[in-house]
């Protein structure tokens, strides 16, 4: 009897033992739900957001899991995404503070015309920005990433751009309050409108054409719809750039235990930005051929015509700085602290 208790005793030590063990083994994943609104076969998708995501999953050792939602497929508009975040709605996304107006002033001065032609280095200059200028801009959610895309440029319908009179009259769609800006200031009819609009809007005649990098085109069928592409000289500064954010639910965040805290960690800051600005930029070369595939016209905007873009957009600057001096901010200082880190980080 004695040698039976001691075999049960030992028996039950051992699964006592090994109860820790098999609970880890059978704890389910944390899912965490993406969602943006660039389509599921966009470049933007399937070369950053799935790549940071499995990269993500690989490094938590599958114990972060995630559903993706392309082309807003949880509800919504585009420029809803940041409050669908905030509010824990979804618990990650990918958007452009742009889309709301007015809400991220501070951040606007890296769409400012001429700022960039490095997706990489502004992308960098943008997150040093973000944290030491405006720690306050995006503190309702838990920033990811803090990036920009590649040169944007015209892409026209019925009329090649090669000064700023030829955008005289022509309906130009801009993404974001800057460069709709930047849009009238070069004798442009602005139309402000979400990129999944585009192509309903050009096949429709609403707009004459849009600013958008060559890497989207594809996407949004740019290259079938428009015949007509004018580009800046690429060793001179961009007509413009678009600021974008991914952000993570804070309250999500600090319900992870902190090894998986340390995982998102580890895929967000200084570097995650320069990295999806690199490859956001990087796509513009299959963009482009799209492009060119098809036979469309690429015109490359002469030096000396990119001077006259450049002295007619001058006043979006200053407008933008007296905006923000209006709010009780040196706009000034951030205009010359933008540019000084842009040139920090690489070529500017």
């Amino acid at each position: 009897m004695n040698d039976r208790r001691s075999i049960l005793k030992a028996s039950a030590a051992v699964l006592a033992a090994g109860a820790p063990a098999i609970h880890v083994r059978a704890q389910q994943p944390i899912t965490l739900k993406f969602h943006t609104f660039m389509a599921p076969q966009s470049a933007v998708f399937l070369t950053m957001h799935k790549p940071w995501m499995e990269k993500v999953e690989k490094e938590s050792g599958g114990r972060i899991k995630f559903e993706a939602y392309p082309a807003m497929q949880l509800g919504g508009a585009p420029g809803q995404l940041y409050d669908q975040v905030r509010d824990g709605v979804v618990d990650v996304v990918w958007t452009l503070p742009g889309w709301t107006a007015g809400r991220f002033p501070r951040v606007e001065v890296f769409e400012l015309p001429f700022m960039m032609n490095n997706a990489e280095a502004t992308s960098k200059a943008y997150w040093d920005y973000v944290h030491t200028m405006t720690p306050d801009e995006f503190k309702e959610v838990k920033l990811i990433a803090l990036h920009v895309h590649g040169p944007g440029m015209f892409h026209t319908t019925e009329r090649q751009i090669r000064t700023p009179a030829d955008l005289r009259g022509l309906k130009i769609r801009g993404a974001t309050r800057q460069i709709t800006k930047l849009l009238a200031s070069l004798g442009a009819t602005p139309v402000g409108m979400p990129l999944p609009a585009i192509p309903d809007a050009l096949s429709k005649g609403t707009i004459n054409g849009c600013a958008i990098p060559w890497e989207v085109v594809p996407s949004v069928r740019v290259h079938e719809l428009t015949r007509f592409h004018s580009e800046f000289p690429s060793n001179a500064a961009a007509l413009y750039t678009a600021t974008f954010v991914m952000a993570m639910n804070p309250a999500k965040y600090q319900s992870l235990p902190p090894d998986l805290k340390k995982v998102i960690d580890d895929n967000s800051g200084i570097n995650t930005s320069a990295w999806l600005g690199r490859i956001q930029q990087e796509n513009d070369v299959p963009g482009r051929k799209s492009a060119a595939d098809r036979g469309n016209t690429i015109y490359q905007i002469t030096e000396a015509d990119a001077a006259e873009f450049v002295k007619r957009s001058s006043q979006v600057d200053d407008e933008w700085v007296a905006d923000i001096s209006k709010r009780g901010v040196d706009g000034k200082k951030l205009l010359e602290t933008a540019k000084a880190l842009i040139a920090k980080h690489g070529k500017a």
